[in-house]
């Protein structure tokens, strides 16, 4: 038997998916059943908009109907580990690296990437518009007291953010340091309602950035690019996984195109593709 319990995400179903869903538990009389897909992903990948665009594409041409679960990395790939899931869409490598040599996830192939950069209010108190490296401008932002929101939820950002403060040699704790326990975009809204610095994929503050009072302080280092992959579970592991499905979505995101997809996903509303392909 599959896990049952996915206490601590957010339920995420799109308005063209869930209707999908519904059509496959007879609502519409004719309608061919569909089987159900669990696609466990990260917040990011959700609150850029991409996967109103990606899952209506895929269900158009499989007989699926998909259901998201967004939170952190830590937390999909959690699911990923106790069967809750089918497939998992996240950016977190070093644990993704972890789940396949463990044997829970098979077929992890890259899909996209973005990069991360660091954000806060425009007046910029740390000065860390001048750092030479990401660790700098965090040390920068220590240094200062300024305030720092940070995601505190086990996500691939906030890994990263953990391994950009061990660089800077900085144990953050103390009243300038906070932890949102949410998303990227919530954290997003927490950092500008408080005039603090936070880390967040360029995707998700593009997507945002009209709401927000926040501006874009640092962003040139090699150790902000942020890789996004795609991973099933392990049928071996969890005979009841649906494989067919899982390894039907890993070949459409890495496919053609979904692929060419991502070259103008973002480009109209914010000038730039919020995410680029790293399977053409």
């Amino acid at each position: 038997m599959r896990g049952k319990g996915i206490t601590g995400f957010v339920l995420a179903l799109s308005v063209l998916a869930a209707a999908s869903a519904t059509a496959g538990c007879g609502a519409r009389s004719g309608q061919p059943e569909r089987a159900v897909l669990i696609l466990a992903t990260t917040t990011s990948v959700l609150d850029t908009g991409l996967l109103d665009f990606w899952i209506p594409m895929f269900e158009a041409v499989q007989p699926y109907a998909v259901k998201v679960i967004a939170g952190g990395s830590g937390q999909a790939m959690e699911m990923g580990r106790a069967g809750e899931c089918d497939v998992m869409l996240v950016h977190s490598p070093e644990e993704e690296e972890r789940m396949v040599r463990e044997g829970h996830a098979v077929n992890r192939r890259r899909v996209m990437h973005n990069a991360y950069v660091v954000v806060g209010p425009a007046e910029d108190p740390a000065g860390i518009r001048g750092a030479s490296t990401a660790a700098q401008a965090l040390k920068r932002i220590a240094s200062a007291g300024a305030g720092f929101v940070s995601r505190g939820d086990g996500s691939g950002t906030h890994a990263k953010e953990l391994s950009l403060w061990e660089r800077a040699g900085v144990s953050p704790s103390g009243p300038w340091y906070m932890e949102s326990g949410r998303g990227m975009g919530d954290t997003l809204r927490i950092a500008s309602q408080a005039r603090a610095y936070t880390l967040t994929d360029r995707g998700t503050f593009l997507k945002l950035e009209k709401e927000l009072d926040l501006a874009v302080l640092f962003q040139e280092d090699e150790l902000l690019y942020n890789f996004y992959h795609v991973m099933e579970v392990n049928p071996e592991k969890w005979p009841d996984v649906n494989r067919v499905g899982a390894r039907a979505f890993s070949d459409f995101v890495t496919g053609r195109k979904a692929q060419e997809f991502l070259l103008r996903f973002g480009v109209e509303e914010c000038g730039e593709p919020l995410f680029f392909p790293d399977a053409l």
